[in-house]
C-alpha cells in the first residue's frame, strides 16, 4: 500500500495526537509525526502545508471534541433556563473530566490551543453561538428579555470562564466550586429574565 493510498488527513492526525502526547507541542515536529507513521514528511505536507497548518488541525479536532456534543443541549427541547444550566455544566464537565483523566494530554493540548490562535478564536466563537441560541430561544418564549441574543451569549461565556477555561484548571479541584457555579449561573439566569411591566 502506497503512502497515498494509506495516509489519511484523519491517520495524521491520530499519530500527531500522539506525538503531541510523546514530545509536548514546543518539541513535536512534523518529521517526527511522518517517523511515526512510517511515511516521508513530505506525504505530511501533501495533507497539511505547513507545522502551523497541522498544529492548527489538531487543535481544532481537540476542541471540537468540546464543542460537538454541546449542540445537542443548545438545540433540544425544554426551557430556556434549564437548557442554560445544562450547556455550561457539561463545558464544565467536560473540560474537568479532560484534565482529570489525563492532565499531561491536557496541558499539552492547552498549550497547542494557545499557540494556535485561529483555532482558539473558532471554538469560542461556536460557544458563544451556541448559548446565543438558547438565549434567543428564550426571548422568544417569553422567558428572557435581552435586546441581543449574540451580545448575551458571549457575555454568558466570559462571566462563567472560571469554570472552564483551562487557565483556571488549578481552581476547579477546590472545595465548593460546583456551589460557586451554581450561584454564578442562577445570578446569570436571573439577570437574563422577563421581569413583569411596573
Amino acid at each position: 500500500m502506497s503512502d497515498a493510498t494509506a495516509l489519511t488527513a484523519d491517520r495524521i492526525l491520530d499519530t500527531a495526537e500522539e506525538v503531541l502526547r510523546r514530545y509536548g507541542p514546543a518539541k513535536a515536529t512534523v518529521l517526527d509525526v511522518a517517523r511515526a507513521l512510517g511515511v516521508s514528511h513530505g506525504s505530511v505536507y501533501r495533507h497539511f502545508a505547513s507545522k502551523a497548518a497541522l498544529r492548527e488541525a489538531v487543535a481544532e479536532r481537540w476542541l471540537a471534541r468540546v464543542s460537538t456534543p454541546l449542540i445537542e443541549v443548545a438545540t433540544g427541547p425544554g426551557p430556556a433556563p434549564q437548557r442554560l444550566r445544562r450547556w455550561l455544566a457539561e463545558l464544565s464537565g467536560t473540560k474537568r473530566r479532560m484534565a482529570r483523566e489525563d492532565p499531561e494530554l491536557f496541558d499539552n493540548f492547552h498549550q497547542l490551543a494557545t499557540l494556535s490562535e485561529g483555532a482558539v478564536a473558532n471554538h469560542l466563537e461556536v460557544l458563544a453561538g451556541q448559548l446565543s441560541l438558547i438565549v434567543a430561544d428564550g426571548v422568544a418564549a417569553g422567558e428572557f428579555s435581552v435586546p441581543d441574543p449574540a451580545v448575551a451569549g458571549r457575555a454568558l461565556l466570559q462571566a462563567t470562564a472560571r469554570f472552564h477555561h483551562p487557565s483556571h484548571r488549578t481552581e476547579w479541584s477546590e472545595p465548593g466550586l460546583d456551589d460557586d457555579m451554581a450561584a454564578v449561573v442562577a445570578l446569570l439566569i436571573d439577570g437574563l429574565r422577563t421581569r413583569p411591566a411596573s
